[in-house]
């Protein structure tokens, strides 16, 4: 993240060790190996989150039914490099009326899992391998039996996901600038790499020294998949051939120069998406024509966080389409959205404290009524009820404390 993601520490890119800091000493890193723009901006970092304080409550105003019945899944991506780190993917288990977590325990033997995916059929659960020498790991569910794994062909991989039809699974590689595709076997295992492409046009930002793929997803529509790049401040667009498993590109849509796109979310519409930008601490509205796969980024906008250091990492959008919400590091909130003119447009309604320290990644409960926050340097996932009327975000407790938390995966 920020300037330069090849700057290491101990072996650990830029991108991870920041996320380890706290306070001072973040805005100190930063400060360090930044532009002169986030030398300033760290400088002047303000202490404390803004915005109105979430209440706990045991149970959410929502109309939404919860998903089932009894305990249901949770999984927890971390590092497992860093001495205090994990010590592989966390297990645990949430109550969709009150939002409590309960641990259950670890799957080791997966390292560094930092992001978590699975597969449209729920047997099989996926992780990056978040390493120099990248790879992707696959877990049977109903056991916990490691499928095996396969290498990206790149380094850092931080991000994948799965094609909706089951059959791919898709990978970003950060500290190499690569995305690449896999297929999925009857087992749920990944084979060999079918493509992999790495950006090479346009040139990386200002501050940046190469491409850093961050985010590799599949457009609502199925048509195309689009790759989101922080360092060369563009979003890719591919067609998919899903009888060979290889990318052509069609598109590319470019942020201002030095927004560092992080991750991209789409409306239910389909028609727009909403674009956070880590390097400038902005979001966007993106437009999104399916026929042609041709994403076209709108002026940036606040994400509340103010005059201090943050660093915008992900955007959720509710299933009616109504509201949207970010995860704000540094400022350590959850930024709150009105989603007007059939999601054409975001209006920023306030930002709610995490109750956390940089909330890395959010993520539904299947239903919705849950908005579950991974906070990477006080090692806590937060949960929140989401109020569909309202979007209203209320804390579910105290949050659940798991070692560098950096994803969760509520099923």
């Amino acid at each position: 993240m920020g300037s330069e993601a090849e700057a290491s520490r101990g072996g650990w890119s830029r991108r991870r060790f920041v996320g380890t800091l706290g306070g001072a000493a973040a805005a100190t890193a930063l400060a360090a190996c930044g532009t002169a723009s986030e030398v300033s901006k760290a400088s002047s970092e303000t202490a404390g989150a803004r915005g109105r304080q979430p209440t706990p409550e045991t149970s959410p105003r929502t109309s939404r039914k919860p998903t089932g019945s009894g305990p249901r899944p949770l999984y927890v991506g971390t590092y497992t490099s860093p001495e205090d780190g994990g010590k592989g993917i966390g297990l645990a288990t949430y109550d969709t009326a009150t939002g409590r977590i309960t641990g259950t325990g670890t799957l080791t033997g997966v390292d560094d899992p930092s992001y978590l995916a699975v597969h449209p059929d729920g047997r099989t659960l996926y992780a990056v391998n978040e390493r120099e020498k990248g790879a992707v790991t696959a877990v049977r569910r109903s056991d916990r039996s490691i499928l095996g794994s396969s290498a990206t062909g790149g380094a850092q991989p931080c991000h994948l996901s799965v094609h909706p039809g089951g059959r791919w699974l898709l990978t970003a590689d950060y500290g190499s600038g690569s995305v690449a595709v896999f297929p999925i076997d009857a087992s749920g295992a990944p084979g060999e790499r079918t493509d992999m492409v790495t950006h090479s046009s346009p040139a990386p930002g200002p501050g940046q020294q190469g491409p850093h793929a961050h985010q590799f997803i599949t457009s609502p529509d199925g048509g195309h998949v689009l790759a989101v790049d922080l360092g060369t401040d563009t979003v890719y667009t591919y067609r998919l051939d899903e009888r060979a498993g290889t990318l052509k590109e069609v598109a590319q849509a470019h942020t201002r120069p030095g927004a560092g796109p992080r991750h991209l979310t789409f409306h239910p519409g389909g028609r727009y998406a909403y674009l956070a930008n880590e390097v400038d601490d902005t979001a966007a509205v993106c437009a999104y024509d399916p026929a042609t796969g041709r994403l076209t980024v709108g002026e940036p906008q606040s994400t509340g966080s103010g005059t201090g250091t943050n660093y915008p990492a992900q955007f959720l959008v509710t299933a009616n389409g109504s509201y949207a919400y970010l995860a704000n590091r540094g400022h350590n909130t959850i930024a709150r959205y009105a989603v007007e003119a059939d999601g054409a447009r975001l209006r920023l309604l306030d930002t709610v404290p995490v109750a956390g320290d940089f909330p890395r990644q959010i993520a539904f409960s299947p239903d919705g009524g849950l908005l579950f926050a991974a906070n990477q340097r006080s090692g806590t996932v937060s949960v929140f009820h989401v109020d569909d009327k309202s979007g209203d975000l209320r804390l579910a407790g105290e949050p659940f404390a798991s070692p560098v938390a950096v994803c969760a995966l509520p099923l």
